[in-house]
């Protein structure tokens, strides 16, 4: 699942930055019917992949490791500790910005412009880390 996820990610993100996203593109959301749901699209996938990857693969990982999963912040210090996440602060600020995106999408053009560039920014750490996890559970699970 967290590789379709990486997949559908990553088309959407090439498909919306093809062209720099500016506050002029997210004013004519209203009027243009296909970008409106190529932001949707790239809002609920950067979402979807932390989500499944945080919440769901992370915790599981630790477990089969024979660690109690614990707050997000002690899971994510965990794992960068093992070199499976570079910045733990990093990832946080994906998680905020996801909420910022949802929250501006109506508000501010000028503010969703700014909160889908700096997501866009983050794909390649999300990208990362939901790899090396799948990748530490097919070592580890071979029939993963």
């Amino acid at each position: 699942m967290v590789e379709r996820e990486i997949q559908h990610l990553q088309l959407t993100d090439r498909h919306l930055f093809a062209e720099p996203f500016t506050a002029n593109r997210a004013e004519g959301l209203n009027s243009n019917h296909n970008e409106a749901e190529r932001v949707d699209a790239f809002v609920a996938r950067f979402g979807r992949l932390q989500d499944t990857t945080g919440d769901k693969l992370l915790p599981a990982l630790l477990g089969l490791l024979g660690n109690e999963p614990g707050p997000v912040i002690d899971n994510l210090n965990l794992i960068a500790k093992w070199g499976w996440l570079e910045q733990p602060e990093h990832w946080l600020e994906a998680r905020w910005l996801r909420n910022r995106m949802i929250h501006e999408y109506i508000r501010d053009p000028a503010l969703l412009s700014e909160a889908l560039n700096e997501a866009h920014l983050r794909v390649p750490l999300l990208v990362q880390t939901a790899q090396r996890l799948t990748a530490e559970a097919h070592r580890r699970i071979p029939d993963a």
